[in-house]
């Protein structure tokens, strides 16, 4: 398993592939594999089969997954692609790991 820099819900950056250059919302995020499902980023298309009489079958495009090594998150704060970094900070009280925006120093929330 591998540790993924990027959760549900963060806007990110694609950096390699033929998508390279655009940015869209997390939508998935698989850590066994090391992959992400980028919204509008390599959209695919899947052939369906109609099963019954009253389903369309049919092309679907649909987003493919993506390693996430190959995307970087956009910060909340300096609307740039950065690297991120966890730290422990002091939250109501308790002890809890964040992530932090590496160039603006910014603590990036989970709740984006």
């Amino acid at each position: 398993m591998s540790k993924i820099h990027v959760k549900v819900d963060d806007n990110v950056y694609v950096l390699r592939g033929k998508d390279v250059g655009k940015s869209g919302k997390v939508l998935a995020v698989f850590p066994k594999t090391g992959q992400v499902i980028v919204e509008g980023v390599n959209i695919v298309t899947k052939h369906k089969k109609a099963r019954t009489h009253l389903e369309q079958g049919g092309r679907i495009e649909q987003p493919g997954k993506i390693s996430a090594s190959n995307v970087m998150l956009v910060c909340p704060d300096c609307n740039k692609p950065s690297k991120t970094g966890r730290r422990f900070e002091e939250i109501d009280g308790k002890t809890q790991k964040v992530r932090y925006c590496k160039s603006c120093d910014a603590t990036i929330s989970s709740t984006n």
